[in-house]
């Protein structure tokens, strides 16, 4: 059984990497959003052209990106999606709340200060874990039935 893994979330810190060090040994692919920060913010103007106005500088952007994550999301087995604790990931909120729409086996990851703020995404997730390393062992459990050692 092979697994297609779509990592969402904040892109500050190296969860993703992690968790592809982690699970290196096991069949799963992997797919995300553009963590390039300007690359992700200047997309749709880059593309469509400029924008007098960073409301529209932006809107451009996020709609370009929105067919990367919306096809991600929509090829994706699992989704995990990870809230950071330097800033606020409203785009993971929303990519939570899509994939559970979807249907898709959805694992969130944050630390214990964001379990009351989160409690609606945990709720809709199928786990909820603190630590990349957490997110490997369940793609081990649900490919190979294995426990941690």
């Amino acid at each position: 059984m092979t697994l297609k893994v779509y990592l969402s979330g904040e892109i500050h810190t190296d969860w993703r990497e992690q968790i592809m060090t982690g699970a290196a040994s096991l069949d799963v692919s992997f797919d995300s959003p553009v963590t390039d920060h300007a690359a992700s913010d200047d997309c749709g103007v880059a593309i469509l052209g400029a924008e007098d106005k960073k409301y529209w500088h932006d809107h451009k952007g996020a709609m370009v990106n929105a067919i990367r994550t919306r096809k991600g999301l929509a090829e994706a087995d699992v989704v995990v999606v990870r809230f950071g604790d330097q800033y606020k990931q409203w785009n993971a909120a929303f990519d939570a709340g899509y994939a559970a729409a979807l249907g898709k086996s959805l694992i969130i990851l944050h630390g214990p200060d964001h379990a009351h703020a989160l409690k609606e995404v945990d709720a809709a997730a199928l786990a909820v874990a603190q630590e990349p390393a957490q997110v490997v062992e369940i793609l081990r459990y649900v490919l190979t039935g294995s426990l941690p050692k």
